[in-house]
């Protein structure tokens, strides 16, 4: 059962940060929830599997932390590899 409030907190992070990093335009509305998600439950699982107690307050810190780390990590990076990308194309369509 925590594992999913986990991956509902992960999910609702990663909206969150959607929303207040800059250039939002450049990826999908349920890309960085979905990243935010993912880390937050394979992180729980490790956690859980190497015996830390679902019930203590590090593993729920650990988890969401990281699980944030890696949405801003997301919502920072991607936008500027997508411009980028988006540049090598023209210069690469440009050319006559």
């Amino acid at each position: 059962m925590e594992l999913l409030f986990v991956c509902i907190a992960a999910a609702g992070i990663g909206a969150i940060a959607r929303y207040l990093l800059p250039g939002r335009e450049s990826h999908g509305v349920l890309l960085l929830p979905a990243i935010a998600t993912v880390v937050g439950a394979a992180v729980w699982a490790l956690l859980t599997w190497i015996g830390m107690p679902f019930n203590g307050g590090w593993i729920w810190f650990a988890t969401l932390a990281l699980s944030a780390l890696s949405a801003v990590g997301a919502g920072i990076l991607l936008p500027r590899r997508r411009r980028e990308a988006d540049s090598r194309l023209l210069a690469t369509l440009a050319r006559p």
